[in-house]
């Protein structure tokens, strides 16, 4: 009996990217589409079967341990994109200031979709989500040199809102205009959640 549900959810591809080095920047150059292995998208800095582990993973891992790389893609909603921007006072936000690989339009509450939901193109290509993607202050230094005095701003108004991280279950080209379909787990939520969280 299958486990994951096919949803009557779908969301569009609008913008595709990839940040080729971290080091000198985390904008992300923007593309007609992504292909995508096991391994991520060649070139991608976020790309490979394994990454280190970062300050995410700290209750788990010392930083910098050699972890399964479940973290291959950076997926935000173009809803929470547009809230975000209001938030900050600005007419947009560009995915490419956050080093997005893929924004998506059509799946409400999208940071909050359950792990392990997949996102599947037509194609069969298909997105594993790992877990919300926590606002960070790293997109501050590009969003500061694109429109000075809004780089501060981001953080509190992303809360909620940073979209998920995702890693490539079926190898595939993700292009700009293809549908995904979202497939959500056959589970219900662990009774012992809210005690964990506190």
């Amino acid at each position: 009996m299958p486990v994951l549900k096919p949803s009557d959810f779908w969301g569009e591809i609008v913008w595709l990217g990839r940040v080729d080095d971290r080091a000198t920047t985390l904008a992300a150059t923007p593309l007609p589409e992504l292909h995508a292995s096991f391994a991520g998208v060649a070139g991608e800095e976020h790309a490979g079967l394994t990454r280190p582990s970062c300050s995410r993973v700290t209750a788990q891992y010392p930083r910098n341990t050699e972890i399964r790389n479940t973290r291959q893609f950076s997926i935000l909603a173009q809803e929470d994109l547009d809230s975000i921007a209001a938030a900050m006072g600005l007419d947009s936000l560009d995915p490419a200031w956050l080093g997005a690989s893929m924004v998506v339009n059509g799946i409400p509450d999208f940071s909050h979709v359950p792990p392990s939901s997949r996102l599947q193109a037509g194609s069969g290509a298909t997105l594993v989500v790992d877990i919300e993607n926590r606002p960070c202050t790293l997109p501050a230094k590009v969003i500061e040199a694109a429109r000075p005095g809004a780089g501060k701003l981001f953080k509190p108004a992303a809360k909620g809102k940073r979209g998920i991280t995702a890693w490539v279950e079926r190898e595939g080209v993700f292009r700009l205009g293809d549908r995904l379909r979202l497939h959500v787990p056959d589970q219900p939520v662990w009774a012992h959640l809210a005690e964990v969280r506190g």
